[in-house]
C-alpha cells in the first residue's frame, strides 16, 4: 500500500487545492497523511459570534479539519504545532510563535520526523510562491524540501515531490469570467499568477470527487463567507473549475508519458 502525504499551511487548504487527489488516492486503496502547519488562528470568522469565537479559533479550525479530514479519507492527521502567521508586515506575522518566524531546521526536524514514520510515497505541498504569496504557504514550501533533504540524505528519498499548480493560461480565463468583486479580490492580497503551462506535469481528473470535495471545504464552517462568489458558486461552474487538479512534479520521475493523470503513476 502506497502512502500520500501532503503538507499543507491552515485548515482549509486542503479541500479545495487538493482534495480531489486525496480521495482519489484513499479510494484506490492507498494511505492518506495530512500534516498541517497551523491551526488558521487569524483571519476572517464567519457564521459565527466574532468575540467568542476569535479566543478558541484554533480549536475550532482544529474540529472543522478533522470533519473535512474524515470527508476526504485522512488516515492521519497532524498539527507542526506553529501559529498561524497572518500576511506579510503584521503583528501576527511578526509572532515568534508563527510559522514564518520558525527556523527552518527545527520546523523541517518535526516533518522529518513524521515522514520518517509514514515512509511516503508521494508528498505534495505549494511551489515556492505559495500559490498566492501567503507567508505560511511559501515557508511549508521550504519546510517541506528542507525535511525531504534530510531523508534523502540518510538513504530514504521519497519517489516523488509534488506542487499544486493552476496553469497560467486557466488561471487567466477564470479570472476574466469572475464576477468583479473576485476580481478586485485578485488585485489586491491574492495574486494568483499561476504556474507556468510548461512547468504542470500532471492533470488528475477529480469529477468523481467534486461534490464531497465541497463538502470538505463546507465542513470549515468559520470559513466559509456565505455571501461570496466562491461560496455561491453554481454547481456546474464549481465542477468545471474544481474538477481537475493540477501539480507540478519537482522531485522524482513522472510515471507516464506527460501530462501524468494520476500522482501514483510508476509506483507499484
Amino acid at each position: 500500500m502506497a502512502t500520500l502525504l501532503l503538507v499543507h499551511a491552515h485548515p482549509d487548504d486542503e479541500a479545495v487545492s487538493t482534495g480531489g487527489v486525496m480521495m482519489k488516492a484513499k479510494s484506490h486503496g492507498h494511505r492518506v497523511v495530512l500534516i498541517t502547519a497551523t491551526r488558521g488562528e487569524v483571519g476572517e470568522i464567519y457564521n459565527m459570534d466574532e468575540d467568542a469565537s476569535r479566543p478558541r479559533l484554533g480549536e475550532i479550525r482544529t474540529e472543522e479539519l478533522k470533519s473535512a479530514a474524515e470527508i476526504l479519507g485522512v488516515d492521519r492527521l497532524e498539527f507542526l504545532g506553529y501559529r498561524d502567521s497572518g500576511m506579510v508586515d503584521t503583528a501576527d506575522n511578526k509572532d515568534p510563535r508563527s510559522f514564518h518566524q520558525a527556523r527552518l531546521d527545527e520546523a523541517a526536524g518535526k516533518l522529518a520526523v513524521l515522514i520518517r514514520e509514514e515512509r511516503p510515497d508521494v508528498v505534495v505541498t505549494y511551489a515556492e510562491d505559495g500559490v498566492y504569496g501567503h507567508p505560511d504557504h511559501i515557508k511549508a514550501h521550504f519546510v517541506t524540501n528542507a525535511a525531504l533533504d534530510v531523508v534523502e540524505r540518510e538513504g530514504s528519498p521519497v519517489r516523488k515531490l509534488y506542487y499544486t499548480a493552476i496553469p497560467r493560461s486557466m488561471m487567466e480565463e477564470f479570472v476574466k469570467q469572475m464576477p468583479e468583486e473576485a476580481q478586485r479580490a485578485m488585485g489586491g492580497n491574492m495574486r494568483i499568477a499561476g504556474t507556468p503551462d510548461e512547468l504542470v506535469t500532471t492533470k488528475v481528473d477529480v469529477h468523481a470527487y467534486v461534490d464531497r470535495k465541497r463538502d470538505a471545504f463546507r465542513a470549515h464552517v468559520s470559513q466559509n463567507d456565505p455571501n461570496s462568489w466562491f461560496t455561491t458558486m453554481a454547481s456546474q461552474v464549481y465542477e468545471l473549475a474544481f474538477g481537475t487538479e493540477y501539480y507540478q512534479l519537482a522531485r522524482g520521475k513522472p510515471g507516464s508519458s506527460l501530462p501524468e493523470d494520476d500522482l501514483f503513476a510508476g509506483i507499484d
